[in-house]
């Protein structure tokens, strides 16, 4: 494997919003001959930054696509190589393990698929997943899509065979504003929140047999009140992890927090999916979310990388050489596995 390409993707900031220079390097680096290229520049970006694009290599007709994002959680961190005491090599940097790796990774499975003497497969780098799946949704209205597409994601190396959904929500939260010495001739818009948070807090939601539980998480949350005023509006956005159990539940608890003080506005996630899994592979269920649910125009999807979603977004993402080169053979040997079922 070619780790001196991997570093030099690594070396490349690509966090959300600054992909665009990632994308032309990609565009112009990774074609090869017998390859062809077609790339899809992302519409509305005029900040001046390099626009990145949805860029697909073909070896053939493309019937079996590996895919993953190019794009990373900020901040940058930039790469470095380690040897370990126990022979181990580590890359780290930011997009090492989510999911650069995960491109190397695809990208060398590619090349040896194509050493081979083999067609029919393609590799697609999306733009935008970190940021809610902008490239894959931009992609599946451009693209007719395929039979087995493959989506590359920190899973130790497992295939997938499900994945919890998400729901997001904005809320907003009404008080009346009031010195707080008299707290009687106003009300706390965070006192209102926190008995909104200690009612869902008391749902129970169903535990799911593969999914397991369902989870939430509050952010961006806002009341800009002086400490000795009540809060007169409180806005937060709250992202549930959901379950085939409890995928519908979900948005029936918030739709029945509306009431005159509190504003509920659903916007974006996707449903709890299931995917395909190949005998010879160890397999796992996952709380993440990715691309595959947003690329409709394949029929089968399966969920498959190097790399672990514990380190993923933090300042110690890392990934360790063995397993880049454990995830190129597992491509290679799903292509194996796929090309008979076409």
């Amino acid at each position: 494997m070619n780790l001196d390409l991997f570093l030099e993707i690594l070396n490349i900031d690509s966090s959300s919003a600054k992909e665009g220079a990632l994308s032309e390097f990609l565009i112009r680096r990774l074609p090869v001959s017998g390859c062809e290229v077609n790339a899809y520049m992302a519409e509305g970006r005029g900040d001046g930054a390099p626009v990145p694009s949805n860029i697909m290599l073909s070896w053939g007709d493309p019937r079996i696509v590996f895919c993953t994002h190019y794009d990373t959680v900020p901040p940058y961190i930039p790469p470095s190589v380690e040897k370990r005491e126990d022979g181990q090599t580590v890359i780290r940097g930011r997009g090492a393990c989510d999911a650069k790796g995960q491109l190397f990774s695809m990208y060398s499975a590619c090349l040896e698929l194509a050493d081979r003497g083999e067609e029919g497969f393609g590799l697609l780098l999306l733009y935008g997943e970190e940021a809610g799946s902008l490239g894959a949704k931009d992609f599946r209205k451009k693209y007719p899509g395929g039979k087995y597409l493959v989506v590359g994601e920190p899973t130790d190396n497992r295939m997938v065979s499900a994945s919890k959904g998400t729901k997001a929500f904005a809320v907003t939260v009404k008080g009346k504003s009031f010195h707080s010495g008299y707290p009687v001739y106003g009300a706390s818009a965070v006192e209102r929140f926190v008995d909104m948070m200690n009612a869902l807090r008391a749902v129970e939601f169903p535990m799911d047999p593969q999914l397991g539980e369902t989870t939430w998480n509050v952010g961006k949350l806002v009341s800009d009140n002086p400490q000795n005023i009540l809060s007169d509006r409180l806005t937060f956005r709250i992202y549930f992890r959901t379950t085939f159990a409890s995928d519908r539940m979900v948005t029936e608890v918030m739709e029945g927090f509306r009431d005159e003080y509190v504003e509920v506005e659903a916007f974006g996630g996707d449903t709890p999916a299931e995917y395909l899994t190949l005998d010879g592979f160890d397999t796992k269920t996952v709380a993440f979310g990715s691309d595959a649910p947003h690329l409709t125009n394949f029929a089968v999807k399966a969920l498959c990388g190097p790399g672990s979603i514990l380190v993923a977004h933090t300042d110690a993402e890392y990934i360790l050489l063995e397993d880049l080169e454990k995830a190129k053979d597992n491509y290679v040997r799903m292509f194996e596995e796929l090309k008979h079922r076409i």
